[in-house]
């Protein structure tokens, strides 16, 4: 059954999204994937980026729950 998750979007995800955060329904951090890869903004972005939630990292085989926050965290460059 597929758990209601907030995914929140952080640097160019956020840009790439248009919007800081939103509401998904998906049982794996897999489905999630999916899900953004099947919008043309989010597939790249969704290819590289790390995933965490509830703030622990998070692979595919992730089973998300109802009310868990998702963070998609493209890789950063910086000095």
């Amino acid at each position: 059954m597929p758990a209601r998750v907030t995914v929140r979007y952080w640097a160019g995800a956020k840009r790439a999204a248009g919007r800081a955060e939103e509401p998904f329904e998906v049982s794996t951090l897999a489905d999630l994937r999916a899900a953004l890869r099947a919008r043309p903004a989010l597939a790249a972005v969704s290819e590289v980026a790390s995933f965490l939630v509830d703030g622990a990292r998070a692979s595919d085989a992730t089973a998300l729950r109802d009310g868990a926050e998702v963070d998609v965290l493209p890789p950063f460059a910086g000095g």
